[in-house]
């Protein structure tokens, strides 16, 4: 897989050419739609936050070292980027570089991931803190509340990254300041209530966006979840990353990413070569397929069932009843791994 790692110039160049010039497009016609309809301005915020989800998709690839040769190119374009992500790219590139080393790997979570607990786990917790996970993993919250805090606040003050590590400390500060000045000149330009007007739905339906294909890429049913004696770094890209199947207009719109298995198992790989690295390796296609319709149905699950090997919701506990009495009687409890982050 190796042979598809090479990032062509001209396509990555063009990608992101097409990507930032529709996005500014689209961007001014909400701002001269907002004489005729804010109605017009909302329905065109949604394929403006579309490509501002793909330039994140962008950036991302420039974490992995996979849309140009030059690291000088990738981290320059990425924290130009972040500017306009909220997101400070060297800050995120770490995290993410984390969560593909540990992905799937039970006793490896916090870093980089949506927080998952298994069911023994929950069952151990008091009652306050299954309320407070519970509250976390409520779709409202997972996709509506939490992309706003993530993108909006975290970003901008990254309390679980050292401050001993100065060189992110300064990117997330240099990203800040961007993002101050970037504010600032649009603010000058359209009026500020104007401004709050265009971008923030701009940003929400973005961020929630971002927040859902995370989560649909390594949170279904049948995910990849084991120990480290037993975790498999290529059986958690294969088994534990989806093959998302989405509508070649979402597919293009959100740069491949849905081809998430095959990005885990080489992530230099540019986003406009995973396809093409799908369809001359038919073994590829043997990864867990989830659809638009079935990932729907994922928004439920919750908690990792090491007894079956699948992911529930919060309503299949019922079925671990037998398994609550024995650990209530045993007297066990179970360790929350957010505890040690």
């Amino acid at each position: 897989m190796q042979a598809y790692g090479r990032p062509n110039a001209g396509r990555s160049l063009a990608q992101l050419l097409v990507t930032s010039v529709a996005l500014a497009l689209l961007w001014l016609g909400m701002w001269v739609s907002l004489g005729h309809g804010y109605w017009i301005t909302l329905l065109l915020a949604v394929p403006a936050a579309g490509f501002l989800l793909r330039l994140f998709v962008i950036q991302h690839d420039c974490g992995h070292g996979s849309l140009f040769r030059s690291r000088f190119a990738n981290d320059l374009t990425g924290r130009i980027i972040g500017v306009f992500t909220l997101t400070p790219y060297d800050y995120w590139r770490r995290t993410h570089a984390a969560h593909h080393a540990t992905s799937g790997n039970l006793d490896r979570r916090g870093i980089g991931d949506i927080s998952t607990l298994t069911v023994r786990e929950y069952l151990g917790l008091s009652r306050w803190r299954r309320l407070t996970y519970r509250f976390y993993r409520h779709p409202l919250v997972l996709f509506g509340v939490g992309p706003i805090y993530l993108f909006i606040l975290k970003h901008r003050l990254p309390l679980d990254m050292p401050l001993l590590r100065s060189g992110i400390w300064r990117n997330v500060l240099a990203t800040n300041a961007g993002i101050a000045g970037l504010t600032a000149v649009l603010a000058m330009l359209v009026g500020p209530i104007d401004l709050v007007k265009l971008q923030l739905p701009i940003i929400l339906l973005a961020a929630s966006a971002g927040i859902w294909l995370f989560y649909i890429q390594h949170q279904f049913e049948d995910a990849y979840w084991r120990r480290n004696g037993s975790w498999s770094f290529y059986q958690a890209a294969l088994q534990g990353s989806s093959y998302y199947c989405l509508p070649r207009l979402l597919q293009w719109l959100t740069a491949s990413i849905g081809l998430h298995h095959i990005h885990h198992l080489c992530s230099r790989i540019p986003n406009y070569r995973l396809q093409e690295c799908l369809d001359e390796n038919p073994e590829l296609r043997q990864a867990r397929r989830v659809t638009l319709a079935e990932s729907l149905r994922c928004a439920r699950l919750s908690l990792w069932n090491e007894e079956t090997g699948r992911m529930i919701g919060f309503r299949g506990l019922a079925s671990t009843a037998t398994q609550s009495s024995e650990y209530s009687s045993g007297g066990k409890v179970a360790t929350d791994p957010s505890a040690n982050r």
